[in-house]
């Protein structure tokens, strides 16, 4: 959502500048158009050649260029831009901003800026915590700011604590959250993601190939448009980043039947996304079992069955999304999965299409609705195909 937003960003004299790069690269690659003002001490941290090279635009430092006698106005920059990110903000700088200071082209902009203006600050904690600091965060944010809270870990001073600058992904993320539309807002959301393991003995279990992406991608967006989102996962190797996503860790199909079973009357609807088995062993063994020469015979017994239990658990007021992944006879078997569980629509995708299904950054899907309507999608990366999920829930709800 970055995508043709001008955005500046102020640097200001913090060790945290060195990061200021990176936030310049990741705005460049969302498609922003950035414009850099920099502070005199800034330059001591970070160069003003590095971020001009990133940024593909000069350096604004003075109020005008000595060389060539060139006004900077700050009025023209605060009436550009759609957004003014300052990061690193420091102490010094936050001051002022709260008491109308403007000393400095970075203030005047500030004071002259009409968009949304958003603060990172990095210092050392004690200023952080320091009564001064915290009343001038306070009246910043009561006058429209945004405060992008610091991270706590080790600083720069060597001690350990909350002050360090939020991360440029996480900064970056912020700004696009806030440039992202929220049809869900409001909305409680649950997902499901991932394998199950059904355990054999204390080392080996039956499982599938789920890497959880796809589930994973669906929170993040959903989060994204405003929705709280519950997202309950087997075991994957994977991360959530929103703020607004809650994530509950499982690891066989019963343990995700309790969750999903119990939470669901609390949400606005489910997206069940995980690779869920459909058969677990009748008797686990409590020790390893140990090689025979005679075959191992494993008999399984079937597992809850969270679609169906769902589809009857449904609300007039909620609403149920399914996956099928198909190896044969996909689109027969997606359109008896979609009436036999209750669905709304049903996600459907083949293990015969390359780049899509297990494992995949991409994925190529069908949707399926009741009345016969099938809406394809080429080949997309799973955070898109997500969208084009989530889109169709939007019209939905």
């Amino acid at each position: 959502m970055l995508k043709g937003k001008k955005i500046i960003l102020g640097v200001t004299g913090s060790i945290a500048a060195y990061k200021s790069a990176q936030i310049v690269r990741l705005l460049v690659k969302e498609g922003a158009e950035v414009k850099v003002v920099m502070t005199e001490l800034a330059k001591e941290f970070v160069t003003p050649l590095t971020l001009a090279t990133l940024a593909k635009n000069p350096i604004l430092i003075d109020f005008f260029d000595p060389t060539n006698g060139n006004w900077n106005s700050h009025v023209d920059l605060g009436l550009w831009a759609d957004a003014y990110l300052i990061a690193p903000a420091t102490a010094n700088t936050i001051a002022k901003m709260a008491t109308g200071v403007a000393d400095n082209l970075l203030l005047t902009t500030y004071l002259s800026a009409k968009c949304p203006v958003f603060l990172a600050p990095a210092m050392d904690l004690d200023m952080f915590a320091h009564p001064a600091t915290q009343a001038n965060l306070k009246t910043l944010k009561s006058i429209g700011n945004h405060i992008i809270e610091p991270a706590s870990g080790e600083l720069a001073s060597g001690l350990d604590g909350k002050g360090r600058m939020e991360e440029p992904e996480n900064i970056v993320r912020i700004l696009d959250d806030f440039f992202t539309e929220k049809p869900l807002l409001g909305k409680n959301i649950l997902i499901t993601a991932g394998p199950t393991y059904e355990k054999i003995d204390p080392v080996r279990f039956v499982g599938n190939y789920s890497s959880g992406k796809m589930g994973f991608a669906l929170a993040e967006v959903c989060a994204k448009q405003g929705a709280d989102v519950v997202l309950i996962s087997g075991p994957v190797q994977l991360t959530t980043k929103h703020p607004n996503i809650q994530r509950i860790d499982v690891q066989s199909a019963e343990e995700m039947y309790e969750e999903v079973t119990n939470r669901f009357y609390a949400t606005d609807g489910a997206i069940l996304c995980a690779a869920v088995a459909d058969f677990t062993p009748i008797d686990p063994a409590e020790t390893k079992l140990k090689r025979e020469k005679e075959n191992l015979f494993l008999e399984l017994k079937p597992t809850h069955d969270i679609a169906a239990s769902l589809g009857e658990m449904k609300t007039e007021s909620q609403f149920l999304v399914g996956f099928a992944l198909e190896t044969n006879n996909e689109l027969a078997n997606a359109q008896s999965k979609l009436e036999r569980k209750n669905f709304d629509f049903i996600v459907l995708n083949s293990l015969q299409d390359a780049q899509a299904g297990f494992g995949f950054d991409t994925n190529k899907i069908s949707i399926l609705y009741r009345s016969g309507e099938k809406n394809e999608y080429e080949l997309k990366s799973k955070s898109a195909v997500a969208e084009d999920i989530i889109a169709e829930i939007a019209k939905i709800i």
